[in-house]
């Protein structure tokens, strides 16, 4: 086993990116193991659980449309319950994989090459999870086609300013973009197992997805023309699909929803939940792949840096709409916040407060940021805390400005249930992702390798490199 040097990229002179001075095929063999392994008995463990939990899902969801949306806890006056929670929850948690993909490829940012494909896969996921809410919560699902800007001659007349006919615009095309982004940037990685299959059946099913990939100049050419075009199309994407989303709320005339505050604000808490998302995931994969070496604490790091970042604009958020309000002179609108923090769901408010204001703050100390068990559990607060963000904001609906029509809402069995069901369609499609397509980009992880500078020669490496098998130290490079 090689020992890993803490050096300088030799070449551009910073810390490495890949700390093992791994060459390309060494790179390629570490990827590609998860997908060539021949014992399955983990995956399969955690494969079935997560149908277990999707199964859940189903049963939920098909009971719900066979009952309609009573078995619910909605009540009047509150009439969006967990459903609009959840989608706007899994919105927010696909926010990175874009912003990770292509905002730093634009801003050409070398780290996001190891992390880009397993965020950009969990974008893909938890669209999906989110695009089913919108279809369940209406009631009447059976006509949920009345939401897509249909022809006019079906006398259907789509109101275009309604907010919920701009999400179907801005989710579906996020969406879009983000799968194209993401098959573009896999292309050459399905390329390369194809030539790796020893069977016929996984050389055909890569190859068709490879499109005849030869790695040629013209091949070359046109990929990075097309994934640069690409992510300049999902940058504005970005920010426009989560300021969209808040306008469900912002273009309301209810008390604590109707302020400018929304659209920013619900951009920086989607970033900062993706982000800690990304985080969940990745530290446990990347032990359990052996993947330390691309997957550095230097990635992770950066990631704990921007969660920081966003989680100081939430804080900074919530401050202001309290200043809002009381700057306002309106006595309904500070009633309004006054009830979040001491009113029936206070409980959940300082929830919200503790793990989305107080969480990030470990991560000014260095320590708290290189340490992969702190960073794993602070991202799991932050993603509770982002739950329960828009759980608060939601229940604002409780305190109608008329006493008498207060109302508590109460979760039933299958509000849950379809919550932790949506869990469960997003670790099926991701267990399916990690066992047949690389989570690491390979092509993009080795353009940071010094091997793929021009400028590079044997002799930069120092005590120098082997090939060969063997247990000689090596100089850690890139």
């Amino acid at each position: 086993m090689a020992t890993v040097k803490d050096t300088l990229d030799p070449i551009k002179g910073r810390a490495p990116l890949v700390t093992s001075g791994a060459t390309f095929k060494e790179i390629t063999d570490a990827v590609a193991a998860p997908l060539e392994a021949d014992n399955y008995r983990a995956w399969w463990v955690c494969f079935l659980v997560a149908v277990f939990f999707l199964g859940i899902f189903l049963v939920s969801v098909s009971y719900l449309i066979w009952e309609g949306t009573g078995i619910w806890g909605l009540n009047n006056p509150v009439g969006w319950g967990w459903a609009i929670v959840n989608f706007v929850f899994w919105v927010g948690i696909g926010h990175a994989g874009t912003l990770i993909s292509a905002v730093l490829f634009l801003f050409r940012q070398d780290w996001r090459t190891s992390i880009n494909r397993y965020a950009e896969a969990m974008t893909i996921f938890a669209v999906i999870c989110a695009l089913m809410f919108p279809g369940i919560h209406v009631g009447r699902i059976w006509v949920i086609y009345w939401v897509f800007p249909i022809p006019n001659q079906m006398d259907m007349w789509p109101n275009f300013m309604s907010p919920l006919l701009w999400d179907v615009f801005a989710v579906s095309t996020y969406f879009t973009v983000s799968l194209l982004f993401w098959y573009v940037g896999l292309i050459p990685d399905f390329a390369t197992m194809r030539d790796r299959s020893k069977t016929k059946a996984r050389k055909i099913a890569y190859g068709i997805f490879a499109l005849g990939w030869r790695g040629s100049m013209r091949h070359w050419l046109n990929y990075e023309r097309t994934y640069l075009i690409l992510a300049a199309l999902a940058t504005p994407l970005v920010l426009s699909v989560h300021t969209i989303v808040s306008f469900d709320f912002a273009v309301s005339n209810v008390y604590g929803w109707h302020t400018t505050i929304f659209p920013p604000y619900f951009v920086a808490g989607a970033i900062f939940s993706g982000f800690a998302m990304v985080l969940t995931l990745i530290i446990p994969a990347r032990k359990i792949f052996k993947l330390e070496h691309i997957v550095t604490t230097k990635h992770l790091e950066n990631m704990a840096k921007i969660i920081l970042l966003t989680g100081s604009l939430v804080g900074y958020a919530y401050g202001m709409e309290f200043f809002i309000a009381m700057y306002s002179g309106n006595q309904y609108e500070q009633f309004a916040f006054a009830n979040r923090m001491f009113g029936d769901y206070a409980w959940a408010y300082w929830i919200m407060v503790s793990c989305n204001v107080i969480t990030p703050q470990f991560f000014w100390f260095k320590k708290m940021r290189r340490n992969v068990v702190v960073l794993f559990v602070l991202s799991i607060f932050v993603n509770i805390g982002m739950w329960f963000e828009r759980f608060v904001i939601t229940m604002s609906l409780s305190a109608d400005p008329l006493p008498s029509a207060h109302g508590y809402f109460s979760p039933t069995i299958w509000d849950i249930t379809t919550l932790i069901g949506s869990f469960g369609l997003f670790f099926t499609l991701f267990f399916l992702f990690i066992r047949f397509i690389p989570m690491v980009a390979i092509a993009e992880v080795k353009t940071v390798l010094p091997q793929a500078d021009p400028h590079w020669h044997p002799e930069d490496e120092g005590a120098g490199h082997s090939d060969e098998a063997g247990s000689q130290e090596v100089t850690a490079h890139g």
